[in-house]
């Protein structure tokens, strides 16, 4: 079976009893530090593929990798992805809940690119703006990159807004060339 089916699967699973138990906030931050621990680390994902390393080693080891002190029902959801052979497609589940939960409770990721650091009052009116035509909750990640020279660069679902003194140059640039 195809690795997405099943990571969608399994993510569905958890997400419906998560909400059944009214902690899926909870799993989605151990399953974002999971997903983060994948990313960071490298060397987990050929850990715990690894046939030799013993089915308790790996479970404690991605009970470390949530974050530590997880819920009981995410520690029973490695347990199961262990009995059931799965622990490569981990991280694949762990990113296809944190995309269903996203989309079930209407969250919308941005990002707010500047030249400079931005002060909280104009990060609020910019994750507002996103808010307002979203109708949902906005994630906002803002990150500083000089090569921008000034403006901002925001982006959101498919969206994305150049504003950035680099992209006008660029567009005369273009122009004169003509």
């Amino acid at each position: 079976m195809e690795i997405g089916v099943i990571s969608v699967r399994y993510a569905r699973a958890l997400l419906k009893c998560a909400t059944e138990q009214k902690i899926e906030d909870k799993v989605y931050q151990e399953m974002q530090t999971l997903a983060q621990s994948y990313l960071q680390v490298p060397e987990l994902r050929f850990t715990i593929d690894n046939p030799m390393l013993a089915k308790d080693k790996k479970e404690s080891l991605m009970v470390t990798a949530c974050g530590g002190d997880i819920s009981p029902l995410t520690k029973r959801f490695i347990s199961l992805v262990l009995a059931e052979d799965r622990e490569s497609t981990l991280q694949f589940m762990a990113t296809s809940y944190i995309t269903l939960y996203r989309k079930q409770k209407n969250i919308t990721r941005g990002k707010l690119i500047t030249a400079v650091a931005v002060t909280p009052q104009i990060e609020k009116k910019m994750r507002q703006k996103v808010e307002s035509r979203t109708q949902g909750t906005v994630e906002f990640q803002t990150e500083i990159n000089p090569d921008i020279i000034g403006g901002f660069i925001l982006e959101y679902d498919t969206y994305r807004m150049d504003a950035s003194i680099q992209n006008q140059l660029r567009n005369i640039l273009t122009q004169l060339r003509k």
